[in-house]
């Protein structure tokens, strides 16, 4: 199992996306955000599971698709991955 560290940036965006659903339905932003949380966990075990982000094309940054949102990581070591970002997939990706 591979630790998880969320950065600052993609802590900032899982605030962002709670406000931003709160404003319509705050008991929906609570199960988004644990739906993101759940995902984020399973890369734990299975920190390999992503694909490559294909405009970045590079293997260690990878994301797992959510619903709208894309989870990207990178694999920081063999013992930690690194939560980049949590993005709209609706927007242009901007890392």
């Amino acid at each position: 199992m591979v630790k998880i560290n969320w950065t600052p940036q993609s802590k900032n965006d899982l605030i962002a996306i709670a406000d931003f659903i709160a404003q319509n339905s705050v008991k929906y932003a609570r199960i988004q955000v644990q739906r993101i949380r759940e995902r984020v966990r399973q890369l734990a075990t299975f920190p390999n599971s992503g694909r490559i982000v294909p405009e970045l094309n590079i293997p260690r940054i990878r994301e797992v698709i959510l619903g709208n949102y894309r989870i990207i990581y990178i694999t920081a070591t063999d013992e930690r991955i690194d939560i980049l970002t949590i993005h709209h997939s609706a927007k242009l990706l901007d890392i």
